[in-house]
C-alpha cells in the first residue's frame, strides 16, 4: 500500500463560494501538489481525464481559480533531445488560503457597498413618469 495516500485540504475552501467544478479542479491540484514547493504540473488533459471534464472546461475552472487568488499559473518550456524548445505544461502554484479568503471578503464588501449605494439612489424612471 502507498504511504501518505492522502493530502490536506483547508477547511476555508468551503466558505469561498466555489462551484463544484472549481472545487474539483482545486482538489485535484492539491492532490498533485509538491508540499515543499506548493507546485504541480498536470496538463489540462490529465486533469480533465481524472475529473471527466473536457479540456476547455478545465481551462475555464483553472482561470476562475486564478481569478479567485487560489492558484497562480506559469507557462513552462521543455527542451527536446534535438535541442528544440517547446511549450510544456503549466506550473500551478497553490497560493496561501489567506489570500483567497481576503480576496473573497473584499469582493463581498464591494458588492455590499455597491448595493447600498444603488439602494439609496432615486429611481428616475418612477420619478419622471408623464402625468
Amino acid at each position: 500500500m502507498k504511504k501518505n495516500n492522502y493530502f490536506p485540504m483547508p477547511n476555508e475552501i468551503f466558505c469561498l463560494g466555489l462551484n463544484s467544478g472549481e472545487l474539483a479542479v482545486y482538489t485535484y491540484l492539491m492532490s498533485c501538489e509538491d508540499r515543499e514547493t506548493y507546485t504541480c504540473y498536470p496538463s489540462y488533459n490529465t486533469i480533465g481525464k481524472a475529473l471527466k471534464m473536457s479540456k476547455k472546461t478545465v481551462m475555464k475552472y483553472v482561470k476562475s481559480l486564478e481569478n479567485k487568488c487560489l492558484i497562480s499559473t506559469e507557462h513552462t518550456t521543455v527542451t527536446l533531445k534535438t535541442g528544440q524548445k517547446q511549450n510544456g505544461n503549466l506550473r500551478y502554484t497553490i497560493r496561501p488560503i489567506k489570500e483567497a479568503k481576503d480576496y473573497f471578503y473584499r469582493q463581498q464588501m464591494m458588492k455590499l457597498e455597491f448595493n447600498l449605494r444603488n439602494k439609496n439612489k432615486p429611481n428616475f424612471k418612477e420619478n419622471n413618469k408623464a402625468v
